[in-house]
């Protein structure tokens, strides 16, 4: 209200809360227009504008349906690697900013719900760190949560996110329904605008919608244009209220309203109108004016000359001579509202402070200054954990965390030196925190004060939690493969860079594990680099310190002639574990910027938790190379050739977890007929592939001795009763005589084969079969016949092919009986290889957890 008069000519001001961009691009070209003219809005532009007021509108509607505090809205990157927070309302941008940029495929609730496409509800800190203990450290905090996926029809665009204190209920029943209709409508516009040809995608801006508070304005506000020569004044309605007129009783004359203004300040009026037609305007003046009731009360009168169009250039001064200054445009304020309430708080003896929703103060009475020792001035638009050194220990900031994200009150005492007690109360909403802080006595049991922490000192919580949460993704890295994707596709992001390489320490010679970001060809030069050489991926080693550079010019001067790519600033971190150099890690921002201590101390530390990660992971690749290989060498080694028939195989453990799996497959020519072998021991254990080694063993011998695959199944099954290893086992045979094509079936509770059919259609065959082996002594398994036409393709797979966390089996079946039928038929040898691999890419999953073993058949 202060920082200006209303243009010319005056209108209304907007009333509520609107949204402002977090990060507007500065590079971004806009058009400009010529003066008196609005630059035309391009298609790309209101596209923008358009896909803004939808996420706006979402999160407005869910908070105004809804119990919950706070939204979030994330959608999709281009690349469709990362979930990026594109709209929030009712939490602190600050306090989110971890979670920022959200790998897809990583373990957090809005990247579950977006995958899956599934609603996440977390009914409270319990739950959350039970389910998503990654987020828990991130956010430890008192409250619900729900996301849903924002989806049209087969194209999930984002995920909508929702946060309610916490209660015994958890996320209210009735609010569900509501957020899966305002994300369907979110998603039904979104894929308005992407049919239309518009990216829907991040355009690296975050939507701060502000709220509606929710009491009423304490200022009311007054416009008006007054022909100062003639006495013509027209005004708004709120202006005659103000001035304790019925806005149709208005007759438009200055002298009208000269009744209304108390008649001691008459002459304080007159004088403020003729300073402001000889500087051009007047900025606050006070004045009193009459309410109905003939009480006076204070008002601000601000209001200036105005201007044409051609004067736009001049100052407001130096447009007119002040004998051609006869108008004035202005407002007038009403503000008794808020300054009597003011002027209440500050008689009080208790210290009243008010906390904007990112922590600064934005409000002190006078008895804070007294009781903090500290000049009002120096609090205002600051953190108190920042401008107070005793209230900087991080648990201060947590509470004041911990009262925004859970929505309910908190207290606590502090000690200000050197011996003075102060009871602290937070009472928050969605809009901030209202603080209370009055004198108290010592708690029972009082230490010394601690030291301050010295002058520059890493203290931040946010940060803290900023690396906690980043190094939880490392936690369920195994490989050093995940290490690496960890680092490039969730820390990277995270910390703003662009640029990552990895490099391993091997004969005292640096050699890249992993990069990201960099030119093709750029790292060349540095492969094989001593430790001892002097380059600053090497030097961070040797010497265990790491290396910032914070602009082009530094880096240069420190190395002349080393090669730069177009980075801005880079950090070189060194990997010491255990004592032990790991190698060096390489991170490039495509800007210049500064490195804070808090930044400096973080990417530090972090280091440490990846060169952790690193060492952890090459030890796990060692082990787990020599289990891979001798499970290896428990599977056929080829697989026989035979006249009419084409057999093409593929096995891919699973991607998560350490242990090795059971599942098995075989071709074992037995005579004139090819029997076709798959099973599944259950499981992830050595165990495991010793139990399938003896069962593959075992299933040969049967049918190279000419049982029919029953009693092949059979005397399996006692077998491995008579083992008693204590697991159980699924197998699926298939005994085929290549001259007729005839078909003979069994089943020991495996998923049933699937069959394309020369004409392109594809079945499952639900066939009869018997339990799973190990289960019970004397089980039979039925035998099913089966004739091939010539042109046939048969699937036999296990679980670990067609299973999803989020989906039942039966729609995985489907799903690869829908694959099998896409595409060439795939009889020929080449053709059934890519038939293989294409099965492996579309109806597998890429995080899957269980091994996969596929067997493709092609008769004729």
């Amino acid at each position: 209200m202060r920082q200006g008069v209303p243009a010319d000519p005056p209108g209304p001001r907007p009333s509520g809360g609107g949204a402002r961009a977090a990060r507007p691009d500065p590079h971004r070209p806009r058009e400009r227009a010529a003066p008196g003219r609005k630059a035309e809005e391009t298609a790309e532009e209101r596209a923008a504008r358009e896909r803004d007021t939808l996420l706006t509108s979402a999160v407005r509607t869910v908070l105004g349906g809804t119990d919950a505090y706070g939204a979030t809205v994330y959608l999709r990157s281009r690349d469709g690697r990362s979930l990026v927070l594109c709209a929030i309302a009712g939490v602190p941008l600050s306090i989110l900013s971890p979670f920022r940029r959200i790998a897809a495929a990583g373990p957090l609730p809005v990247a579950v719900s977006y995958r899956t496409g599934r609603t996440v509800l977390l009914s409270d800190p319990e739950d959350t760190m039970r389910r998503f203990p990654q987020l828990a450290v991130g956010l430890p905090y008192d409250f619900a949560s729900a996301c849903v996926p924002v989806r049209a029809g087969e194209e999930t665009y984002g995920v909508l996110g929702v946060l309610w204190p916490a209660s015994a209920d958890g996320v209210p029943e009735g609010a569900r329904r509501h957020l899966r209709t305002v994300a369907a409508r979110l998603a039904a516009g979104l894929a308005g605008l992407a049919a239309d040809g518009h990216p829907v995608e991040p355009n690296g801006e975050t939507t701060v919608v502000e709220l509606t508070p929710p009491s009423a304005p304490t200022t009311r506000v007054g416009l008006f244009d007054w022909d100062v020569a003639t006495g013509a004044l027209s005004a708004d309605d709120q202006f005659c209220e103000i001035f304790g007129l019925a806005p149709g009783d208005f007759d438009g004359r200055a002298e009208t309203l000269a009744g209304r203004i108390a008649p001691g300040d008459l002459a304080e009026f007159r004088t403020a109108v003729r300073g402001a037609l000889d500087r051009g305007r007047v900025l606050a003046a006070r004045l009193r004016v009459l309410d109905r009731d003939g009480h006076p009360y204070p008002v601000e009168l601000w209001a200036r000359v105005p201007h044409t169009g051609a004067e736009q250039d001049t100052r407001p001064d130096q447009r007119t001579r002040p004998d051609e200054r006869t108008r004035l445009v202005g407002a007038v304020l009403d503000t008794r509202t808020g300054t009597a309430a003011a002027a209440a708080v500050e008689r009080l003896r208790d210290g009243v402070f008010s906390l904007d929703p990112d922590g600064r103060i934005t409000y002190a009475n006078h008895s804070v200054e007294l009781l903090l020792q500290a000049r009002r001035e120096d609090l205002l638009g600051h953190h108190p954990w920042q401008v107070l050194s005793w209230l900087s220990d991080p648990i201060y900031e947590n509470r004041y965390r911990a009262a925004l994200l859970s929505q309910q009150p908190t207290a606590f005492l502090a000690r200000r030196p050197p011996d003075h007690w102060l009871a602290f109360s937070l009472y928050p909403d969605a809009h901030g925190v209202t603080g209370r802080v009055v004198a108290a006595d010592p708690p029972a049991g009082a230490t010394a004060p601690p030291a301050e922490p010295e002058p520059g000192a890493w203290t931040g919580l946010g940060a803290m939690y900023h690396l906690l949460q980043l190094a939880s993704a490392l936690s369920e890295a195994v490989t050093v493969r995940e290490v690496c994707r960890a680092v490039a596709d969730q820390i990277l992001p995270a910390l703003g860079g662009q640029e990552l390489a990895i490099y391993g320490v091997r004969d005292r010679r640096l050699h890249l594990v992993s990069q990201s970001g960099y030119p093709d060809g750029f790292l060349d030069r540095f492969e094989g680099t001593p430790v001892g050489a002097r380059v600053p991926g090497a030097e961070t080693l040797s010497t265990g310190t790491p290396i910032f550079f914070e602009n082009v010019q530094q880096l240069a001067a420190a190395y002349p002639g080393l090669a730069i790519d177009d980075m801005g600033a880079w950090a070189f971190l060194p990997l010491i574990a255990s004592g032990r150099p790991v190698g060096s890690c390489i991170l490039g921002f495509d800007r210049a910027r500064p490195f804070t201590l808090e930044e400096r101390g973080l990417l530090t530390a972090l280091a440490g938790f990846i060169a952790q990660a690193l060492e952890r992971a090459r030890l796990y690749d060692a082990e787990f190379a020599l289990a891979r290989g001798l499970q290896q060498a428990l599977l056929p080694h080829r697989l026989p050739h035979l006249d009419g028939v084409r057999i093409a195989a593929r096995y891919l453990p699973g991607t998560q977890g350490m242990e090795i799996g059971g599942d098995w497959y075989d071709a074992i020519v037995t005579g004139r007929d090819l029997t076709l072998v798959i099973g599944d021991v259950e499981g992830h254990s050595v165990g495991a592939a010793a139990t399938m080694g003896q069962l593959r063993s075992a299933v040969r011998a049967f049918a190279t001795g000419g049982h029919p695959p029953d009693e092949v199944l059979a005397r399996t099954n006692q077998l491995l009763l008579d083992l008693d290893p204590g697991l159980l086992a699924s197998c699926c045979l298939v005994r085929l005589t290549p001259g007729g094509g005839g078909a003979l079936i069994a089943r020991a509770g495996h998923l049933p084969p699937v069959l394309r059919h020369p004409d392109g259609r594809t079945e499952a065959l639900y066939v009869a079969g018997g339990p799973l082996l190990g289960v019970e002594h004397g089980a039979e398994y039925p035998v099913s016949k089966l004739t091939l036409d010539p042109g046939s393709v048969l699937a036999l797979y296990t679980d670990g092919l067609v299973e999803e966390p989020a989906a039942g089996i039966d729609e995985g079946v489907d799903r690869l009986c829908a694959a099998l039928a896409a595409g060439p038929p795939g009889t020929s040898r080449p053709g059934l290889e890519s038939l293989a691999e294409r099965l492996l890419r579309e109806v597998g999953s890429t995080h899957r957890v269980d091994d996969v073993a596929l067997l493709l058949t092609a008769y004729g």
